[in-house]
């Protein structure tokens, strides 16, 4: 079944997202390794200001791989419903 048949370039742009998508999760493990050990050696040395920014860093990491995860269930889910009605 085809979903995207009715718009021109349908599986370039299926390419395009699925790239933007891998980078975007490549991008938040990277920031998840350098805000722990930042966070870590922050908090070994007694910089808490610094330990407090790493900590926000990882979590802001962490929603965004978990939005970039839930948004392709969410896509995938939302071009299931429109093909039933």
């Amino acid at each position: 079944m085809q979903i995207f048949g009715a718009v021109g370039g349908a599986e370039e742009l299926q390419s395009i997202v699925g790239a933007l998508l891998t980078f975007v999760l490549i991008i938040a493990v990277l920031m998840m390794i350098t805000s722990g050990v930042t966070w870590a050696l922050a908090s070994a040395n007694g910089n808490f200001q610094t330990a407090t920014r790493a900590r926000l860093g990882l979590w802001v990491a962490c929603a965004a791989a978990a939005l970039t995860g839930s948004g392709v269930a969410w896509i995938n889910f939302l071009l299931d419903i429109g093909v039933t009605l």
